[in-house]
């Protein structure tokens, strides 16, 4: 399936059906994602068919630490008070939506559950991430142009 006269047919047929995305799995577990740009650019993903993962050796307990007073133990940032502003996928953090513009939201605004705070860009695509909470911002986590993980913190709200 993933041969080059194969890819070649299935990029005409999307053309031909203006198709801008196929995405096929074969029996035997191979997967092939083909997708098109606004300008005709193709973007073709290939996945090997899944190998079992090697399996480790088990690795031995680490011996018991001695407990902690609350004033040793530094807190996350959620505990800080509010609550925080997750990323919903992995991609790259911008504060405003250009480089010459003021960020969407800085500490000490105010911001309502619709209130644009960020924008991630996955795979070419900028996503504008809404607080989804209302308070105020007490902290921004991130630095713009950071790589950014799913569920890692992004704001905090007080």
């Amino acid at each position: 399936m993933t041969d080059l006269k194969s890819l070649k047919e299935l990029f005409k047929l999307m053309a031909d059906h203006g198709l801008t995305e196929v995405d096929l799995e074969d029996p035997k577990g191979g997967k092939v994602k083909l997708r098109r740009g606004p300008a005709g650019d193709v973007q073709v993903v290939h996945a090997a068919p899944a190998s079992p993962a090697p399996v480790a050796p088990a690795a031995p307990a680490p011996p018991a630490a001695a407990p902690q007073t609350p004033a040793e133990s530094p807190a996350p940032p959620a505990a800080a008070g509010g609550q925080t502003i997750e990323s919903p996928m992995v991609g790259t953090f911008y504060a405003a939506a250009s480089p010459e513009a003021d960020a969407f939201v800085k500490v000490g605004d105010t911001v309502s559950a619709d209130t644009v705070v960020c924008i991630i860009e996955a795979m070419k695509v900028m996503n504008e991430i809404k607080a989804e909470a209302a308070g105020t911002v007490a902290e921004v986590l991130l630095e713009n142009g950071q790589p950014v993980e799913f569920g890692q913190p992004l704001f905090r709200i007080a």
